[in-house]
């Protein structure tokens, strides 16, 4: 399973990198995870966009589905061989509006996970987690079901301990870190200390720290995340292009 990271902000695209996206693929299987602000430019410098197998979106912020619509005029408009005749985007019901959203009739279809169950998208078994966030938000993991690699994307959370049994032993986590660890107060995001508890206390070796602010010291986000996660896990930065190999 290889991971390309397509935008990584949250909130808005800066400096020429987009919000939350990422692209999996794996047995000639693509899977978009998120379409933020700048999605689509990302994804054409690795894949034609008619091309992809399916869309997951964790919540409806902007940040994570702003690029859906222009999605959806792309396989509306471009000529081209698609691997779908229409497009899959899975997303949750409990926003029924966002989620009718996904549906354009010929060219994309809505298509609905639940918490709990299992949904199999060609090589790829993805189960979903409730998370705490202003909006109804999933976490996702995704395991690769020939090798069992493993991939948990906490999407947009507050710290909860829960959270680590979700992730315990995956190969690679992306966590939700948007704040220094001195952030106080109520918040919808996690810090870089409670970010890298979660990896620890999830016993994961793999750590990318995403949702990344766009007025903060990163090196410093990155030092305080490490330092939580402990010695025991290898924490990187998401950077516009990052490909890692599960």
């Amino acid at each position: 399973m290889k991971l390309t990271v397509l935008g990584f902000y949250g909130g808005y695209p800066y400096k020429g990198v987009g919000t939350s996206a990422y692209l999996l693929q794996t047995n000639d299987y693509n899977l978009l995870l998120d379409c933020g602000s700048g999605a689509l430019l990302s994804l054409q410098k690795h894949l034609d966009p008619l091309q992809l197998d399916a869309v997951v979106l964790s919540h409806y912020h902007h940040d994570h589905i702003a690029d859906v619509g222009v999605l959806q005029y792309y396989w509306q408009l471009h000529q081209g061989k698609k691997r779908e005749a229409e497009l899959p985007i899975y997303g949750h019901t409990a926003d029924p509006l966002h989620f009718a959203s996904l549906t354009l009739p010929g060219v994309t279809h809505g298509e609905s996970y639940t918490a709990g169950q299992t949904t199999n998208l060609g090589p790829f078994s993805l189960t979903f987690l409730p998370t705490i966030h202003p909006v109804p938000a999933y976490a996702v993991k995704v395991v690769e079901i020939r090798t069992g690699a493993t991939l948990v994307y906490t999407a947009d959370t507050a710290y909860f301990s829960e959270f680590a049994e979700f992730a315990k032993g995956a190969d690679w986590l992306i966590t939700d870190t948007n704040f220094l660890q001195a952030k106080t107060g109520k918040i919808a995001h996690m810090t870089s200390a409670q970010s890298g508890l979660l990896a620890k206390t999830a016993g994961v070796k793999h750590q990318l720290i995403s949702h990344l602010p766009q007025d903060t010291d990163l090196k410093q986000l990155l030092t305080e995340t490490q330092v939580a996660a402990g010695n025991d896990c290898q924490v990187i930065r998401a950077e516009q292009g990052l490909q890692i190999n599960l």
